[in-house]
């Protein structure tokens, strides 16, 4: 291998090595390099023959692994009591969305409480980045990634393309076990409205400044 040797900055007091770059026959050809990589693998070769040590297979779909708490999982649309999604149109998720995988036509209503409501709200899974910040943008809780669940696999774009239908029907990790629709359930708070909060074991997917609920 190459010798380092120290050598001082005439400009300030900094001591530096410098490489020499002069390496032999046997360091250039990677020999010890491809020799230290064998051992590792044979290493482990018979590790997993003897005792499995690095294996662990697992019986998928058979037995699917439980994903752990925090996993967010895909979108859906939280239901108001009528059915109805709790979306508002006001386009903030559809904004905060760094992949534009969200569109969303608005339109107006006759109810007074609401002044509009999504003609059309569809999530292109395929593009989605999964950073949940459109879940932090809603200031209405009306989109929420705590499904524990992922896309399921899919042969065209467009059967990865999720419309409203589509997401109010999905339920949350907690209405699975349950085996019931909340429409009623308030958001944990989140750092975006009510400071910041521990959220080792994810955030429940609540959105925006405590979920549209006001302050807890």
């Amino acid at each position: 291998m190459g010798h380092a040797k120290p050598v001082e900055s005439p400009t300030a007091n900094i001591t530096y090595r410098v490489l020499n770059p002069d390496y032999g026959v046997f360091e250039r050809a990677f020999l010890p390099a491809i020799a230290a990589g064998l051992g590792t693998t044979i290493r482990h070769f018979f590790a997993n023959v003897t005792t499995r040590k690095y294996i662990r297979t697992i019986e998928y779909p058979d037995n699917p692994v439980e994903y752990p708490q925090r996993f967010r999982g895909m979108h859906r649309l939280v239901p108001r009591e009528d059915g109805k999604p709790r979306c508002v149109a006001c386009f903030m998720c559809q904004t905060a969305c760094p992949a534009r995988c969200i569109h969303i036509v608005g339109g107006e209503t006759a109810d007074q409480s609401i002044e509009k409501f999504p003609i059309v709200f569809e999530i292109d899974e395929l593009r989605c980045v999964v950073c949940g910040l459109c879940v932090e943008a809603c200031p209405c809780d009306a989109i929420r990634m705590d499904t524990g669940i992922h896309p399921v696999p899919v042969t065209s774009r467009q059967e990865g393309l999720f419309g409203k239908r589509d997401l109010l029907g999905i339920p949350s990790r907690e209405e699975r076990k349950s085996g019931r629709r909340d429409t009623t359930s308030r958001p944990p708070g989140t750092a975006a409205g009510t400071g910041r909060k521990d959220r080792a074991h994810g955030d429940g997917g609540a959105g925006g400044s405590a979920g549209g609920f006001g302050e807890h």
